[in-house]
């Protein structure tokens, strides 16, 4: 789909840019500074799948369990040493712009996570083009729900996402959980370079798979739908962290400041972080690493 042509005044800066630009700005692995273009997503992908099966190996696990009928919806539930049924309880949802990525490479953080006694949910979803925005956001939903019917005495659920993860994790603020039945103790949302306002995407090749609409991108966007009717927290609010990698994209930065601002306005308790010498994968592949400043400055303050 070609750019909108004569932007107008007032309107997003991402209006303004050639297809060129905006295809990069889009493109996250192109802003990586310390490997190769060529080999950010493979590497990515390997740190994933060790980490993985290091988690599997070494954490007492229960693997692809259903939270739902279908067959892309399971998850990996990992837990520390002690057995509570009281605990905090962290669910991550893997990016990929919502056509890869796999559970099956994203525990990168259970280990340290399990080692601070919080049990650790890696949640699956069906990726495009097998599944739409909408039955992602919908399965999300229904995985919160799982796992708040699994584990009723929970200290809290902790919803943490990256990148296209990010965005779904958003969703869930605006999530209509009447119709579940069972409002989930969630008592913080983690959101690592995201993106909460999907139209610019439309025009670009990350859309190919996906075949979003502008009415697709319009209704499945947290920044947009908070503009229109901004939903309003319980009181008290819990907290909503924004992270952006310092070597993401001026698109994302902007994006992530955005978003943490519209949330303020609307009375979430939200936050804006940038932290540095991070970029759009390596921000997530330290989480493997316990002296990580994510894990340790951040997650743990949260949740503790």
């Amino acid at each position: 789909m070609a750019l909108p042509s004569s932007p107008s005044p007032g309107q997003a800066p991402w209006r303004t840019l050639s297809s060129e630009e905006l295809e990069k700005q889009y493109s996250p692995r192109r802003w990586v500074i310390r490997m190769k273009t060529e080999e950010v997503v493979g590497n990515f992908m390997q740190i994933g799948s060790q980490a993985t099966q290091k988690a599997r190996a070494t954490r007492r696990n229960q693997l692809d369990v259903s939270y739902g009928d279908g067959v892309g919806e399971k998850m990996d539930i990992y837990f520390p040493d002690e057995d509570s049924k009281a605990f905090p309880l962290f669910m991550f949802l893997h990016g990929g712009y919502w056509q890869s990525g796999s559970k099956d490479d994203s525990a990168f953080m259970v280990n340290p996570l399990t080692a601070q006694g919080i049990v650790v949910a890696v949640v699956a979803y069906d990726i495009a083009p097998k599944g739409t925005l909408d039955q992602m956001v919908d399965q999300v939903s229904r995985s919160v729900v799982f796992l708040q019917r699994r584990y009723p005495s929970n200290e809290g659920i902790y919803l943490c996402g990256h990148s296209a993860g990010a965005h779904l994790a958003a969703m869930m603020l605006l999530a209509s959980w009447t119709k579940h039945g069972v409002t989930p103790n969630i008592q913080g949302l983690l959101l690592v370079s995201g993106i909460y306002d999907l139209e610019p995407l439309v025009f670009t090749s990350q859309n190919d798979l996906l075949h979003m609409t502008l009415e697709d991108a319009e209704r499945n966007s947290p920044q947009r739908l908070l503009e229109v009717a901004p939903a309003r927290p319980v009181v008290p609010a819990y907290p909503v962290l924004v992270f952006v990698a310092q070597h993401d994209s001026p698109e994302f930065h902007r994006q992530s400041k955005e978003f943490c601002e519209t949330l303020r306005l609307a009375g979430w308790k939200a936050s804006f972080q940038e932290l540095c010498g991070v970029d759009h994968f390596d921000i997530i592949e330290n989480l493997t690493r316990e002296d990580y400043a994510l894990t340790q400055n951040h997650f743990s303050k949260v949740i503790f």
